[in-house]
């Protein structure tokens, strides 16, 4: 029999206990995410395995009904879940003998995966409920044809920090399996995206057997590391050259946004180097509604080739401050 190769935990791949709360698995995802990016690691394939690995674990934690059967059934929920949906019922079915199946959960893989049984374990279980018939046949089999859902598919897509702001769309080609005919769909993917949203494309996976409804397209999105703006959540962040007469005595700057323009930003006398100053509602949409803020970072910027005054007066103020 051909060895299976098992999954990893998800809550391993995140570097996160199962007491985990929403907040900590996104945290958790967006820091392996930055360290795992093909961006970062370019031609590192185990980077870039690594990178699918954990946008797996974190589009399943992240959800909370998803997160719930998995950690009721492990790896395999998917299965187990189209199953049920064609009438199986784990919790107390019947077997051929009288006798009933029951799984319980141990809170923990003990070394056998989740719940005592692993992906060999299903396949088994899937053959005894649809493939053979109740007790009393002579032992002959005869399959069992129930409506099945498909598949859903999942596909990566990676967009700029631009896009993410403003909104884009993707274009993909799907091949039928059953036709071999090649459909394209238009996905729009909505202003506010962040690393790790699923956008669901119903419809759009696997043709269902037996009658059975056709499963879902779902694109995993992560956003590309940009050069001037870090992304926090629905904040954004950027460093803004500020002239040292304009810390010192006050002013005005110009901040950049993603659209491209640029905001008035009042700076008051004194600013140190590195403050922070919040411009609110200017950060990044929300997918359900509103903005995040856009937090300016001064960066104060000295003066090069001072002509001989300006060294002066740069002298003088030296001389007063050291006098008074």
């Amino acid at each position: 029999m051909a060895a299976t190769t098992k999954k990893r935990d998800y809550y391993q791949v995140l570097g996160v206990p199962r007491t985990a709360s929403e907040k900590d698995i996104k945290t958790a995802y967006r820091k392996l995410a930055r360290k795992h990016h093909p961006d970062v690691n370019p031609g590192n394939k185990n980077a870039e395995e690594e990178f699918k690995e954990i946008g797996e674990a974190y589009s399943v934690l992240s959800d909370p009904d998803k997160r719930k059967k998995y950690d009721r059934w492990g790896p395999d929920w998917e299965k187990i879940e189209q199953a049920q949906a064609a009438g199986a019922n784990f919790g107390n079915r019947p077997s051929p003998g009288g006798s009933t199946y029951t799984w319980t959960t141990t809170g923990g893989d003990g070394g056998q995966g989740f719940g005592g049984f692993d992906s060999e374990d299903i396949g088994n279980l899937f053959e005894q409920l649809f493939g053979r018939s109740a007790a009393g046949t002579g032992g002959r089999s005869r399959a069992r044809t129930a409506p099945r859902k498909g598949a859903d598919l999942e596909q990566p897509v990676e967009v700029t920090l631009e896009e993410a702001f403003a909104g884009t769309q993707r274009t993909f080609q799907i091949r039928d399996v059953q036709t071999g005919e090649t459909r394209t769909a238009e996905i729009k993917i909505p202003a506010g995206a962040y690393d790790g949203l699923r956008v669901r494309v119903a419809g759009k996976g696997d043709p269902g057997t037996a009658g059975g409804q056709a499963g879902d397209l779902f694109l995993i999105v992560s956003v590309k590391p940009h050069q001037m703006f870090e992304h926090d959540g629905d904040d954004l962040r950027v460093k803004v050259a500020t002239p040292l007469y304009t810390a010192m005595l006050g002013g005005e700057v110009r901040v950049p946004t993603p659209k491209g323009t640029h905001l008035a930003l009042k700076v008051p006398p004194e600013t140190p180097n590195g403050q922070r100053m919040r411009l609110a509602g200017q950060g990044m949409p929300r997918v359900g509604g509103g903005r995040g803020d856009l937090y300016a970072e001064i960066t104060v910027e000295l003066p090069r080739n001072l002509t001989q005054r300006e060294k002066d007066l740069f002298s003088e103020l030296a001389h007063l401050r050291s006098a008074a």
